[in-house]
């Protein structure tokens, strides 16, 4: 797949280049991003050389993954990075981390719902993930902002700095955004255990 740019509102997610190897640094510097991200820690300039020059240009010409800078829409500075990683067919898992001082004003959930309204109508997918460790509750709130159901807790679902963790987990599908399916939907009975 050839990097494409969204953009919402107030926002443009855009395809990351080399110029954003010192705001990916800084931002990634952040002890937050550190716990509860899976980026490296510490992490170093040569990890955000890395990110931006080779595994976000081998996630999307492998079509496993699609990152994005996101950035103001009327410019500025970077506020995030967010994206969508393959977990079978038709499935795909949000992603994202927001850089500290631009928390709190609702970026990540204009972000996510931006990558969510592509997936379903333009990517083929019938369903979105959202993981976090549990406890990781700002990105909780941001994917239940985004419109995500919680299923529950994986037991082991992640693996972070070398030790498996308890993850929630959440799902969207494309009617919980008024948007067909490319699949049909056939949901358990009322009643019927699950």
């Amino acid at each position: 797949m050839e990097p494409i740019t969204l953009t919402t509102d107030r926002l443009r997610l855009r395809p990351f280049t080399a110029a954003d190897v010192d705001a990916v640094d800084a931002a990634c510097q952040d002890p937050d991003i550190q716990r509860w991200t899976q980026v490296p820690s510490p992490y170093t300039r040569a990890d955000a050389e890395l990110f931006v020059t080779r595994l976000v240009p081998d996630g999307w010409r492998e079509d496993k993954e699609y990152s994005f800078a996101v950035e103001p829409l009327a410019g500025g500075p970077l506020i995030a990075a967010a994206g969508l990683h393959a977990r079978g067919e038709g499935v795909r898992e949000v992603g994202f981390w927001s850089a500290r001082e631009h928390r709190g004003h609702g970026y990540m959930t204009e972000a996510v719902d931006a990558l969510a309204r592509w997936a379903f109508t333009s990517l083929g997918v019938h369903r979105l993930l959202w993981r976090a460790e549990v406890g990781n509750v700002p990105s909780r709130a941001v994917a239940e902002r985004a419109g995500f159901t919680l299923e529950g807790v994986e037991r082991a679902g992640l693996v972070n700095k070398g030790t498996a963790r308890d993850a929630w987990i959440a799902s969207l599908l494309p009617s919980d955004l008024g948007l067909p399916s490319p699949l049909p939907y056939l949901p358990a009975k009322a009643g019927v255990e699950t």
